[in-house]
């Protein structure tokens, strides 16, 4: 038993809940420092995800934090792209790593845009709503929101990193007037479906420790469980900041 990794879930898990970013840019790069091989790093961490949020789907759903319509269509985009994306690497020899490292660079620059985005969203909605003209309420930008999640299923399977983060970017920038606790459940729950289909791909190609990722859930199992119930008595106007100071410390990492 390594203490290390139970504390590590448990934080990772919490920050999770609480957010709905920092699973795989927090614990991706937790593991790589613990001195794990760099592709079981990422398909274990794929599926510590998945069950991790799988949690955090039935406090967020049970408070109504959940827009499934969106969730759907984010899906309908990322699953089948994550599977498409699983055979390519199977069958196809590419250089990964520099894939990966000019996806961490350009998430870094995008995260840290969107805290700011985030920070400020008041402000921007209230000049958005004087420039642009109202749309319907309810509206779903459906064709916009499935290409979302086809570009979502194929960096989170090459990376690992932006089931959460990139995640709510994009939720965001498609549903700005979706309130923060809203937005942080939909994210947890379009990243299950995600996060299982790329972390069992990952996993039939050998990419998993099981007794690690077994280790890691003992911990973020409790941690998301706490954060997300924290989110619904969090208030918006501390949540979004908490969410926005979350989203610039991965976004600097990543570009650093």
């Amino acid at each position: 038993m390594e203490w290390g990794f139970v504390i590590a879930g448990l934080v990772v898990g919490f920050v999770v809940g609480l957010t709905g970013v920092g699973g795989g840019s927090l614990m991706t790069p937790i593991l790589l420092w613990f001195g794990i091989n760099p592709a079981t790093a990422v398909g274990t961490d794929l599926l510590y995800a998945c069950i991790t949020k799988m949690g955090g789907v039935a406090v967020h759903h049970k408070h109504k934090q959940i827009d499934w319509r969106i969730t759907k269509l984010l899906a309908l985009g990322s699953v089948p792209a994550s599977l498409l994306t699983v055979t390519l690497l199977h069958y196809i020899k590419m250089d990964t790593q520099a894939v990966n490292s000019l996806i961490k660079v350009m998430l870094g620059f995008a995260l840290m845009l969107t805290a700011l985005a985030i920070l400020f969203k008041p402000y921007i909605l209230k000049q958005i709503s004087r420039q642009m003209p109202a749309r319907p309420e309810g509206y779903i930008p459906t064709k916009g929101t499935i290409f979302t999640g086809v570009v979502l299923g194929v960096i989170v399977t090459l990376s690992s990193i932006g089931a959460g983060a990139l995640g709510t970017l994009a939720i965001f920038a498609l549903y700005p007037l979706l309130p923060t606790a809203r937005l942080v459940g939909t994210e947890i729950a379009h990243a299950v479906p995600l996060t299982l289909v790329a972390g069992l791909g990952h996993a039939s190609m050998g990419n998993m420790d099981y007794g690690l990722l077994a280790q890691l859930l003992m911990g973020s199992l409790p941690g998301i469980w706490l954060g997300s119930h924290m989110t619904r008595h969090v208030g918006e106007q501390w949540l979004r900041p908490a969410l926005a100071v979350m989203m610039a410390l991965i976004g600097a990492k990543l570009v650093m």
